[in-house]
């Protein structure tokens, strides 16, 4: 017969509770004995120590499973079921218990935090934009306190849901349901990078309120589009910030486009403003036709890069652009409020106007504004396309908005297609 891996003898009864609460330490080390290699080991000083002999490989080993009272006999008879049915399978549990020590180790190394640190300077590095990073960081920081420390692996769905809910209470919905997907992409980011297994933000989908969509306020009638504009001219504030309120109605392009533009993207000859990739949300590089009062417009500006590398820059720095609030500040100045006027409405006033001209092929206005086309092919191809018809469109949108300033009389389009710009 095999000789057995237990070389203790074993016994039926084995220990009892009291028995191990009554052994009383002697001058030497005792054994006493419970079942299958556990025994317990009495010491002089009275420690109480749970161990376990077996043979591995034909060696003789002894498993340690901690001391009297911490582990019972209770614990210490699991402990010693879980390492036999490791030797069943051929595996020794002392090395088995080294592994998950250095597994567990390294888990507490990988903490969200950890992992979210290295996912935001990815993301740096792949030259996100800025408000996009400053984004991220806000969001985390909201979670950290209940997540950061804590190892990824060890997170359920259920923490997480606590952390978002807490927001949530705060009537925050957007917020709540925009942190899920940035924590999501933590977890992925972490499955990747071999340090997770699954995304516990998945089973998060519909847990969370879904906010009701709101759409940013903006004029979008040629009456509206005119008494705007005039009062922008009318505007008594920063001279640069006016600068920026007349031009944007001209350019079109998000507020963060707008005040992070830079002297050495403009080519004034040549009439084009070519806004870098990394400044866009598509991660695109996006070019502008300047039609000739948005040229005027950037010459009012009295000063150049040897000042500022920015066209808007802020007041209190040079070398940073406005704040992201000062056009919608300056807006609120001339009365407009924040369900009237947005700066990001510009965007929609002249989507609404232009498309309702049913002068120009919706595809020049979507390449315009910059939208991201869903199909890959179709965007490869209008990528290239419509240049000649949107410097076309932008001189014309530009008289059309001197006439809706002069108070002109619009009248409205014949929307067939006979009259697009071919």
């Amino acid at each position: 017969m095999p000789q057995s891996p237990f070389p203790e003898n074993r016994i039926k009864t084995g220990l009892t509770a009291n028995s191990v609460k009554a052994a009383r330490p002697k001058n030497k080390p005792y054994k006493l004995s419970d079942r299958d290699g556990l025994y317990l080991l009495v010491q002089p000083n009275g420690n109480r120590l749970w161990r376990m002999n077996y043979r591995f490989h034909g060696k003789q080993k002894t498993m340690s499973f901690g001391r009297w009272p911490e582990v019972m006999l209770a614990d210490a008879r699991e402990k010693l079921l879980a390492a036999r049915r490791l030797l069943a399978d051929k595996i020794d549990p002392m090395e088995q218990a080294k592994l998950d020590a250095i597994h567990a180790s390294i888990a507490q190394a990988h903490t969200f935090k950890a992992i979210s640190d290295e996912w935001l300077e990815k993301a740096r590095l792949e030259e996100r934009a800025p408000m996009t990073i400053k984004k991220y960081e806000w969001q985390l920081g909201l979670v950290m306190p209940t997540l950061g420390n804590r190892p990824i692996t060890a997170i359920s769905a259920h923490e997480v849901l606590l952390a978002l809910k807490r927001i949530e209470k705060t009537k925050k919905y957007y917020t709540a349901c925009s942190m899920r997907a940035t924590c999501s992409q933590i977890f992925r980011y972490a499955i990747a990078t071999a340090r997770a297994e699954r995304d516990v933000c998945s089973d998060l989908r519909g847990a969370l309120v879904t906010p009701k969509v709101v759409h940013r306020a903006a004029v979008t009638t040629p009456k509206e589009v005119g008494a705007l504009l005039r009062s922008i001219d009318g505007y008594d504030g920063n001279r640069i910030v006016s600068v920026a309120m007349r031009l944007l109605p001209h350019v079109f392009v998000r507020p963060g486009e707008l005040r992070h533009a830079e002297w050495r993207e403009f080519d004034l000859q040549r009439g084009v403003w070519t806004i870098p990739d990394y400044k866009m949300k598509m991660r695109r590089p996006h070019a502008v036709p300047l039609s000739r009062q948005a040229i005027m417009l950037i010459r009012e500006l009295e000063h150049d890069v040897r000042l500022s590398p920015y066209l808007f820059y802020s007041r209190r720095a040079v070398d940073r652009p406005m704040s992201d609030n000062t056009i919608n500040a300056a807006l609120r100045r001339l009365d407009y409020g924040k369900d009237e006027m947005t700066a990001h409405g510009f965007r929609a006033m002249a989507a609404t106007l232009l498309n309702e001209m049913g002068l120009w092929n919706p595809d020049a206005i979507e390449r315009q504004l910059a939208h991201a086309e869903a199909n890959s092919v179709r965007r490869a191809y209008t990528r290239g396309q419509y240049w000649d018809e949107r410097v076309r469109m932008m001189q014309h949108w530009s008289d059309y908005l001197d006439e809706l300033k002069g108070g002109a009389k619009i009248l409205r389009p014949n929307f067939g297609n006979d009259n697009r710009a071919s």
